[in-house]
């Protein structure tokens, strides 16, 4: 990932963008990139399409890296530029491309947490793309629904929408609704 965005960076020195920006840049993506890699994996359940869509979001930031926003906020800027292109890829898919499930490879090696996870995983990369981002946004990140609606570029009622249609597709899966019933239970004996 560095590699490519020196690549790009270079490439615009040479059109005349000046070698302090780059450097911020750099710095920038030495320091957050990986954390951006995890929540774009988080979204997409796939680290190769994570990491095409931190590739891109990287390069429409640098574009506009001398931009008031990217200064101010660059992981938040670079973030929601990360999901306003995970909800919009559907537009952009190639025709060729086969979404399928998740393979199952638990080879009995692994502890249960990660065979958990999978699961899990699998469960939400079934989700539409908005309610999966919402869900995301909400319980990895733990950001707050107005935060979330600003990045989504839609209202609070909205959120919570997106979040009770998600928990309902949950809460019927066949996979997962028992344990979301159980998580739920707990949760109110708690309050």
């Amino acid at each position: 990932m560095q590699r490519i965005v020196c690549v790009i960076a270079s490439s615009q020195v040479v059109e005349g963008i000046g070698l302090g920006r780059m450097a911020a840049f750099d710095e920038f993506v030495r320091a957050r990139g990986s954390v951006l890699l995890r929540f774009a994996y988080v979204l997409t359940g796939d680290r190769g399409l994570a990491e095409d869509l931190v590739q891109n979001a990287l390069v429409k930031a640098y574009l506009r890296w001398d931009g008031r926003a990217a200064i101010e906020r660059p992981e938040a800027y670079v973030r929601q530029i990360i999901v306003n292109e995970f909800v919009s890829w559907w537009r952009r898919r190639s025709s060729r491309e086969v979404v399928g499930p998740v393979p199952d490879r638990s080879d009995g090696d692994h502890a249960e947490g990660v065979t958990e996870r999978a699961r899990i995983r699998r469960v939400l990369s079934q989700l539409p793309r908005r309610q999966r981002a919402v869900l995301v946004l909400r319980y990895y990140e733990g950001l707050p629904d107005r935060e979330i609606a600003n990045l989504l570029g839609c209202a609070e009622g909205t959120v919570r929408s997106l979040a009770t249609r998600a928990f309902s597709t949950l809460r019927s899966h066949p996979e997962l609704g028992d344990e979301i019933e159980r998580t739920t239970a707990r949760r109110e004996d708690r309050q």
